[in-house]
């Protein structure tokens, strides 16, 4: 073989190995734009999707602001928008038992409503009116305190009596988990010391002292009738009346859950405080991510 030879031949090789080179920064590049190009996907679907949770959560606020003569119970709707569909529920947190005001007798029936046998159901009751009152030694419990100062223009004190969330009774001595698990539909901490019998769950209803199977089912089909009447539909509980007070709609739940065209989904869980009044007629409490098959 000649030189000539010799080095043609190299620079054959030469040029393999180019065209090798080439083709295989050619394809790390085609698949680093389609990794990019799902990655935007993605981030666009989730900026599109949490835009819809939001425009949700408006169009839910204006629900319970504009029918404040229409009790909150479950009240659900759908809202269709260009990018997708966001169906919301809201409900009164002023109809669920609050464990950081109801009286001793109140938690304790809730606690047997929940199949805690008498004896234990009054213990914790007990020692949920002894822990909330620990004053400093308390945790504060800021959310709270945003709706206080929200619906009262007064920043709550760090040593009020208020639980911050339904889940730190599993710390209270003598609670079980599945009592605490069994009281989160019916329990809140945005309420008051009384409940309102025109939001009330029917759970709450039965949870309360000397009502029976009869009387919740007396009442709650009074109440289909005259969902506006608490006087009326309060009668019918007897003893438990007096756990009831029809109070302001001020506190809301709204769980939701959007959907894009595409099929991409997300839902949340948010409780808000409404300020009629005020520049921003409602304001966030609580926000929580859920799982997209939580839906209302």
């Amino acid at each position: 073989m000649t030189g000539d030879d010799r080095q043609r031949g190299m620079v054959l090789v030469t040029v393999l190995w180019t065209i090798a080179l080439c083709s295989a920064l050619a394809m790390a590049t085609a698949v680093s734009f389609r990794s990019f190009a799902g990655i935007a996907a993605i981030n666009r679907d989730r900026v599109q999707v949490d835009a819809l949770l939001t425009a949700g959560l408006e169009a839910a606020a204006g629900v319970a602001m504009g029918w404040p003569d229409r009790p909150l119970l479950e009240r659900t709707a759908a809202f269709e928008l260009s990018t997708g569909t966001v169906r919301v529920q809201i409900n009164d947190e002023g109809g669920r038992i609050d464990i950081g005001k109801a009286p001793v007798e109140l938690l304790a029936s809730l606690l047997l409503s929940l199949g805690a046998p008498q004896a234990q159901a009054d213990n914790v009751a007990r020692s949920i009116v002894r822990w909330r009152s620990r004053g400093d030694d308390q945790p504060a419990a800021s959310a709270r305190g945003n709706a206080s100062a929200a619906t009262s223009g007064s920043a709550q004190k760090a040593s009020d009596p208020f639980f911050a969330d339904v889940g730190q009774l599993a710390a209270v001595p003598g609670m079980r988990p599945e009592w605490v698990a069994a009281m989160r539909p019916l329990a809140t901490v945005f309420g008051a010391d009384t409940v309102n019998p025109l939001t009330a769950p029917p759970g709450v209803i039965a949870a309360l002292p000397g009502v029976d199977q009869s009387r919740l089912q007396a009442f709650l089909a009074a109440r289909r009738i005259s969902p506006n009447d608490a006087d009326r539909v309060g009668r019918i509980l007897g003893a438990g009346q007096r756990h009831l007070a029809t109070l302001p709609q001020q506190v809301a739940s709204v769980r939701l859950a959007a959907t894009l065209a595409g099929g991409y989904a997300a839902a949340a869980r948010a409780v808000i405080v409404l300020v009629p009044q005020d520049q921003q007629p409602y304001r966030v409490l609580v926000w929580t991510p859920r799982a997209a098959s939580a839906a209302p």
